[in-house]
């Protein structure tokens, strides 16, 4: 495959490096859906042009996929364009070169648009676009950081337990908080993730043993552009899978795999910088600025309600329970771990808003989405957060955050707040989805219900 003079300038970069990587023998293309999986097609090498041109096209529905890859019936996209395609436009990310399977290829992130090119209304990483377009409106700038935690897993009669050391002689068993020796002995797998993530860009940073046996966590470093970290964090948790597939492993960020151990989040850090490159959270003092709580204001204000983005499926609502780091309160506090909205610690330049609410298995598109676009409510709104809580605030006299998933189906559904930040298309489209998984979960009886209730009722 050659360039030549019709080929789009923004494009001679991608097909000079697929000339200069002749092993490269095919190509996978994918949108980002609803629930933060990548949906797509392999195409042969030689179509990489059409591709980055806009060529591809998938239905818009393809995006309200459910998580087993379904259709749902209820489906407002469908009913929009009669199931019509929708196109496929590149994002500009670049080629990216993928190493963990049988045979290397490149990757092509793209996302839905129009006819015209407009971000297609229900596209998630659309969504994140208009709430970073509203920002810069303002001329702001959202600074954002990702903290993501997963588990390593063997299988062993079909089911996950805590994986074993490279060498297979030792199960990992204990905890092995922040252990040094346990990073050392998984040096293979982490070598091999912090090198993809360089070959795609991604700025991964300090990796940690985590509290749970088998869980780690790596944090991504600050980015001035929102919708580049989301993008980044979708690439790193496919990274991230791919490597521990290669080396023998199973890797998931479901938000509670074991219900014995710790739950895996995704805690967002985000501060806002004027037009000047100031931090307009910082007014040189410890507590913050008035914004930074008119911002924490609008996150309280709208946490039970998109409490479904950061916890949207049946298993996320095992994490979300008292005394375990996961918040259960609508609370803000300083340098305070027990809150829904922590504001850390460090120099006041640096000062920051921290949400822990969302677990691992999120969609990252629709939670920066749904972070940035209540706090900019409440900076607007000038929403008043109350007073911070202080010490193990799990008894807090305040209100709980949704426990039950059908409860946040119908919060996100009534929610004021959650009509502002997302387009009609989605907020409805959004709902139908998981209404169509709570079904599907219902109608399932499980192996502990029949050892249960089986003989014994």
């Amino acid at each position: 495959m050659s360039a030549d003079s019709s080929v789009k300038p923004s494009y001679s970069r991608e097909l000079e490096w697929l000339n200069a990587n002749p092993q490269v023998k095919h190509i996978t293309a994918a949108v980002t859906d609803l629930n933060g999986v990548l949906r797509g097609k392999r195409l042969p090498v030689a179509q990489a042009e059409k591709v980055l041109g806009g060529s591809l096209r998938m239905p818009p529905s393809s995006l309200s996929s459910d998580i087993w890859g379904g259709d749902i019936e209820d489906n407002q996209y469908a009913d929009l364009t009669g199931d019509g395609d929708g196109i496929c436009q590149y994002t500009g990310r670049g080629i990216l070169p993928v190493n963990w399977t049988a045979a290397s290829h490149a990757f092509i992130p793209l996302w839905m648009t129009g006819e015209d090119g407009a971000p297609f209304p229900g596209d998630p990483r659309g969504a994140l676009a208009a709430v970073q377009q509203a920002y810069a409106d303002l001329g702001l700038t959202p600074v954002v950081a990702m903290e993501l935690e997963f588990y390593l897993y063997s299988l062993e009669d079909g089911k996950p337990v805590a994986p074993y050391t490279p060498d297979k002689q030792r199960q990992f068993d204990t905890s092995g908080l922040l252990s040094i020796d346990e990073m050392d002995q998984m040096e293979p797998l982490f070598n091999h993730i912090y090198a993809a993530c360089e070959e795609q860009g991604i700025p991964a940073d300090a990796a940690i043993s985590e509290g749970g046996a088998g869980q780690y966590e790596i944090n991504l470093n600050h980015l001035a552009d929102p919708l580049k970290a989301a993008d980044n964090t979708v690439l790193f948790k496919r990274i991230i899978k791919g490597v521990a597939r290669q080396l023998g492993y199973g890797a998931t960020f479901m938000a509670k795999p074991f219900g014995d151990r710790a739950g895996n989040s995704m805690h967002v850090h985000f501060s806002v910088l004027d037009a000047d490159g100031n931090n307009i959270f910082n007014d040189g003092t410890e507590k913050g600025s008035d914004r930074l709580r008119h911002a924490v204001g609008g996150l309280l204000e709208a946490l039970p309600q998109l409490t479904l983005i950061f916890a949207p499926h049946y298993n996320s609502y095992r994490r979300l329970r008292p005394h375990s780091l996961a918040p259960t309160r609508v609370t803000w506090g300083y340098e305070n771990r027990t809150a829904a909205i922590r504001i850390p610690g460090g120099p006041a330049v640096a000062r920051r808003i921290e949400q822990r609410a969302a677990g691992a298995d999120a969609n990252p598109y629709l939670v920066l989405a749904a972070h940035l676009g209540a706090a900019l409510e409440g900076m607007q709104e000038e929403l008043d957060p109350g007073s911070p809580v202080e010490g193990w605030n799990y008894d807090a006299d305040a209100p709980q955050i949704p426990t039950e998933w059908a409860s946040a189906i119908d919060l996100f559904e009534q929610g004021d707040m959650a009509k502002k930040v997302f387009h009609p298309a989605l907020h409805r489209q959004f709902i139908s989805l998981k209404r169509h998984e709570l079904v599907a979960f219902k109608q399932r009886v499980s192996a502990f219900e029949y050892a249960s209730y089986l003989e014994d009722v």
